[in-house]
């Protein structure tokens, strides 16, 4: 499933699912008769973590500048919040789908649904901001082993004839979740529940994770891959390792004065990732399952496609946390009054997504991904010049047609990329490519959450006044835009090397086999 975890007062659906064309490992033949109503109650289940992994994120955002106030969290600390969840949460999907292949889907997904209720329990009790982050860390690699079991167990639950209306149900769901958590995070925050100030859009997740754990134990039907791939844990540290060593620096070097250590230690994750490359070549010559499927970057369309998920992973980093800390910190607006404002954005990313690819990308192919690039960068370019102009009088209304504009652009992307990056892979390897997507998507949204430091607190002077306070926020906050806007331009130019127009998957062994049996693209 991909999931396009991102930060804001009203992220894009961080989880747009992964077309169920694009299959790995065949499924064990344990689908239930269709007159079995257990498996509706199972997909309820299984959906309902789906969204509270939706929720959790975008939840989170908004209370972002409560959390610092009131908790008096440093700003490498409010990153490592959204960056630490996204980072655990990128290097475990792999490895989080491969544990489901080989012990069972139905064992693993309960694992992951309680690991992530208990660590949601560790947030809301947490005594300190360093606790808080560890607890959002442990919760990153819990939903790493809840989500990539969701579209699998729906795969093995329902047959192929049911497996549509199904599907549609979760596109629902995924777009249900980008806007109800923005305003659940506003409404728990603002309301102040029992005087726990933002703590209780941890706790919220306590009962239904309880529910799902109790629920899922009785009605999900246990699966399991007959051909697992291996797991590959040293690929999994190294890869950690190296964005630890690109991403803590960058998040804490504005807050310690840009040290030595800082800048070799990013130079280091470069040898540390190179390192990782040949291990991988190794272990693929060996046992035949990497991590990372390096032959899969000899398709032109895979590689390149794999760049603009990174860049824009980062350009969305960037973005939804800035914008966060200038409507509530910088102009001193309510979380409900942030959430709201952002409500345009994400109906604008649904609409479009929804039309991209049912009618603009058949006709027009790789052009609707490259206007969306240019759409979304000129909606950026429009919110930085209303930002300079109207300054802290700015009203939500004011930021509407911006936001509308981003979230038209940025639909026309977020929806059809991945089957313009999977189209000239071979179906045998279409699962694991679509896991990596995914992945690097994540790691790019962790490193877009570590130059926050660097492209908007760089740009504010290290003692405001709080006269200063709000015009320094708002001058960062166009800088950041800027920055991002130089982004989507890079990501317009790589997608020259998408296909002109994205076909089905290329044909591999097996591609014509009618036998329906094949898992889609699972994280």
């Amino acid at each position: 499933m991909t999931s396009t975890h991102t930060s804001g007062p009203a992220p894009v659906p961080p989880a747009v699912p992964v077309p169920p064309s694009a299959p790995s490992a065949p499924a064990t033949p344990a689908t239930p008769a269709a007159g079995d109503r257990r498996r509706w109650f199972a997909l309820a289940i299984v959906m309902t973590a789906a969204f509270m992994d939706l929720v959790d994120v975008t939840i989170v955002n908004i209370a972002i500048p409560s959390i610092r106030e009131n908790e008096g969290a440093s700003f490498s600390q409010i990153q490592w919040i959204t960056a630490g969840y996204a980072l655990a949460f990128a290097a475990g999907l792999i490895t989080g789908g491969r544990l489901g292949d080989i012990h069972g889907r139905k064992r693993v997904f309960l694992v992951g649904i309680g690991g992530f209720t208990l660590a949601s329990a560790l947030c809301g009790v947490a005594a300190n901001p360093e606790m808080l982050v560890a607890s959002r860390i442990l919760q990153g690699g819990m939903a790493a082993l809840m989500v990539p079991q969701v579209l699998s167990i729906v795969h093995a639950t329902f047959p192929a004839h049911e497996r549509g209306k199904v599907f549609g149900l979760f596109g629902a769901i995924v777009g249900l979740g980008a806007v109800s958590g923005p305003l659940l995070g506003a409404l728990l925050t603002e309301w102040n529940l029992f005087g726990l100030e933002w703590r209780p859009i941890f706790l919220i997740n306590l009962p239904v994770g309880v529910a799902g754990l109790v629920l899922g134990s009785r009605f999900i039907t246990e699966s399991k891959a007959p051909r697992a791939l291996r797991l590959d844990l040293v690929g999994v540290a190294l890869v950690t390792l190296g964005l630890l060593m690109l991403v803590y620096p960058l998040t804490r070097g504005e807050e310690l004065g840009w040290p030595l250590w800082g800048h070799l230690t990013m130079a280091g994750s470069l040898v540390v990732l190179a390192v990782l490359v040949a291990y991988e070549r190794r272990k693929s010559a060996r046992d035949g399952s990497p991590l990372v499927e390096l032959s899969l970057f000899q398709v032109k369309s895979f590689a390149a496609g794999i760049a603009v998920q990174t860049v824009f992973g980062v350009a969305l980093g960037v973005f939804f946390l800035v914008w966060t800390l200038y409507l509530q910190v910088g102009l001193g607006w309510t979380p409900l009054r942030a959430g709201l404002t952002g409500v345009p954005f994400s109906i604008a990313v649904s609409a479009a997504a929804g039309i991209s690819v049912q009618k603009l990308v058949p006709r027009f192919g790789r052009k609707v991904l490259q206007a969306g690039a240019l759409v979304m960068a000129a909606g950026v370019l429009l919110y930085l010049w209303e930002a300079g102009h109207y300054g802290l009088a700015i009203t939500s209304w004011q930021m509407a047609l911006p936001l509308v504009v981003m979230g038209l652009g940025m639909g026309l992307i977020v929806a059809p990329l991945t089957d313009a990056v999977l189209s000239q892979v071979p179906r045998e390897h279409a699962g694991a490519a679509s896991g990596l997507i995914n992945t690097v998507q994540q790691m790019g949204n962790a490193l877009g959450l570590g130059l926050v430091s660097v492209v908007f607190y760089g740009a504010m002077s290290d003692h405001l006044t709080p006269a200063r306070l709000g015009p320094a926020y708002v001058d960062a906050f166009q800088n950041a835009l800027g920055w991002v806007a130089a982004v989507l331009a890079v990501i317009f130019l790589l997608m020259f090397a998408l296909p002109r127009r994205p076909a089905q998957h290329v044909e591999g062994s097996g591609a014509d086999d009618p036998a329906e049996a094949r898992e889609p693209a699972l994280v």
